[in-house]
Parts: C-alpha cells; structure tokens; sequence
C-alpha cells in the first residue's frame, strides 16, 4: 500500500519563493515552498517552457511516476518526445499547487515554526495558486512561458495566468473547464467536504497531531466526486448493472454491482495519496473561484489585456464543465479582442475524457501547439 502524503520528504523537488505571498484573505504567507518536476531541457532562454497546472486531485508527476506514491504518470500521452507536448522541443514544468499535498506549502506542512498548519492554514483561491506560479517563475529565471495548460481546476489557473500575467503567456489551453462555479459543483463538493468533516477520525481538522486518518469520509468524498466525472453513458458502457462476484453469504448492505465495487476501489486508493484538508481547502478555493462576477457581470472585461492565444478544449458529454461553460469564456475572449478557438470533442468519456485516451483531443492539442510554437519562432 503506498504511504500517505507527506510534504516533508525529499523525493520532491522544492522552489521556495523569494518573499512573502500576498494572498486574497488578506494574509502574506511567508516561506511558501512549491514543489515540481521537469520534462525535457530549457533552452537558452528559457522561451521553450510549458507550465502545467493539474487538476484537484492531481500533482506535479504529470509526465512520469511519483517516486513518492509510486502512481504512473496522469498525462503520459500527452507529455514526451514526439507527443503533443513534446520533450524534444519543449521543457514541461508541472507544479504541486499551493495547498496542495505533494510538496508545497498547504495544510499538511509546517508554518516557519515547525508547527503543523492543519486547518490553521490561512483560506486560498485560485488567483493564490498562480500568483504562487508566478513567484515560482520569478525564482527559476522564467520571464515568459511559451505556454500554460491545465484541465478542469488546471483550466482554471490557465485563464487566471492570462488575466494575472498577460505579458507573460503565448499560449493559453484551458481544458474541461468554467469561469466559474456553478450551484450544483459546490453542492457535490459540499456533500465531499461534510463526509470528511462528519468522520470523527478528522479531529477538527488536526488529525495527524492525533495520529489518526478521516479515511472513511475522505474515500466518500472521493466516490461523490467521481460521479461527477463520469458520464452516464460511459458508466453504463463500463459497468451498467452488472452484479458482483462474491463468496460466501451475501450481506443486506454488501456491494452487489460492480459499479459500487469500482467507486469503494476509488474511494480507498484515494485516501492512501492525498490529505482531507487539502481537499477541503482546494474544493473551496474551486467554489469561489467566480471570474463573472469579479468582473461585474461582464466576463469580457477580466480579459481586455489578455494578450495569449488561446485554445479552449471541451468534452461533449462533459456534465461536471458542460461545452457552454467553455463556449462563454469563448465568447468573452473574443469581445475582449483575444486570439481565440474552441475545440469541442465528441465523446462518451465525460469530464476525465482530457485524461484518457480520446486521439481527436490530442491530435487538435498537438497541431495548436505546433502551430503557436512556429509563431514563438521556437
């Protein structure tokens, strides 16, 4: 069984920012640590680079295994020689989110103390992550990113590089993702965090003072969200209502189909890799993130000085970031004068389908970054 997170161990590579981080609470974090791992060589000047932002549930080992957990990497065909985001021509650096538990600075890690920050860790946005990328950047040299990537939460902090650091960004690709939350996403991650939160092994939050796990609430957690990832079609594709091999005598309440069986698996193998608070923490920071109304009701004017050329990749059967949440952004992009494209991709993958193996998706994803690396002259 894999070991549980930990911030602390030397298997990551750790950058930590050069001054204290601002954040939107109104607190300067200091001695912010971000984690990180590299695919492929800089050039020169470091105008080759392609930053990474991974999903909630995601980290920094998007083109390799985690030397921590042992887990394979979350995008391998995507990242490598001769694939879409190709390690010839380009460096890939993906980086552990602020909050995060694979490195950088979030609930699981000690403040400048020593002490634990558990649920003491001051509350986070996703403008807080990139602003964090963003010193990250400062502190490797980096002046400008060829190009910034993500998927769902990952294509969150791809529009905020843009609205954040306009000068700063060629390329914009933000996948399977929205401007902002709706009703029904901060429902389920309602639901998600309530779970941890009812499990009395979460002490409050300070569980690991406690040497205790909220194991139970996080793996329901996990399963909640999973429905929202999956479509309909492709669960009854998969499983349907096939019924579960068991011995033995059957149990009232035992797992009868093997959908159920899937979503335990799910649930479990969760809870051995990631930390209930930075659950809790992250999908708070999803829930607010809201681009329309910081923008008054005209989601046109947080990209008026957006100066990236941008891709935008949708999945039909999407439900969790429908099309129409990437066909607005579109929308506001092109009244605010960006060099923008849409890309929907039929498919019955639901919201994971950009982790998955869909060959439309990566043929577009390759031909835009070819396309725009022509126009970097890179």
């Amino acid at each position: 069984m894999p070991a549980s997170p930990s911030p602390d161990s030397k298997l990551h590579r750790i950058q930590r920012l050069l001054s204290p981080l601002q954040l939107d609470c109104g607190t300067a974090l200091e001695g912010v640590e971000i984690a990180y791992e590299t695919y492929g060589k800089a050039n020169r000047d470091k105008s080759n680079i392609i930053l990474v932002c991974h999903a909630l549930t995601g980290d920094q080992y998007a083109g390799g295994p985690s030397p921590f957990t042992g887990r394979p990497a979350w995008w391998p065909r995507l990242i490598g020689a001769n694939l879409p985001l190709d390690t010839n021509k380009f460096q890939i650096i993906a980086t552990n989110a602020l909050g995060g538990c694979m490195g950088s600075t979030g609930p699981a890690s000690n403040d400048l103390e020593g002490k634990l920050w558990a649920t003491n860790f001051p509350l986070i946005t996703i403008a807080d992550m990139v602003r964090a990328q963003i010193a990250f950047a400062d502190a490797l040299g980096i002046e400008k990113l060829f190009c910034v990537i993500g998927g769902s939460m990952g294509g969150m902090q791809v529009l905020e590089w843009a609205i954040q650091a306009p000068d700063r960004v060629h390329a914009a690709i933000p996948i399977a993702t929205t401007a902002r939350h709706s009703a029904q996403n901060i429902a389920f991650y309602q639901v998600g965090r309530q779970a941890i939160m009812a499990d009395p092994d979460w002490k409050k939050g300070h569980y690991i003072e406690h040497s205790t796990k909220p194991s139970n609430g996080l793996a329901v957690a996990r399963m909640a969200a999973m429905i929202t990832y999956m479509s309909e079609a492709a669960l009854k594709k998969r499983f349907d209502r096939e019924p579960k091999e068991r011995e033995g005598n059957r149990q009232r309440f035992d797992v009868d189909f093997q959908v159920e069986s899937y979503m335990h698996h799910q649930g479990t193998s969760f809870v051995d890799r990631f930390d209930a608070n930075s659950y809790l923490y992250m999908t708070r920071a999803m829930d607010h993130f809201d681009l329309v109304s910081s923008s008054g009701g005209q989601l046109a004017r947080v990209f008026e000085n957006a100066l990236a050329r941008f891709c935008l990749f949708s999945f039909t059967s999407d439900w969790h970031y429908p099309p129409q949440e990437s066909r607005e952004i579109t929308k506001a992009l092109t009244a605010a004068g960006a060099e923008v494209s849409h890309i929907e991709i039929e498919t019955d993958r639901g919201h994971d389908a950009f982790l998955v193996e869909e060959p439309q998706f990566e043929s577009a994803l390759a031909g835009f970054v070819s396309a725009s690396a022509e126009l970097a002259k890179l």
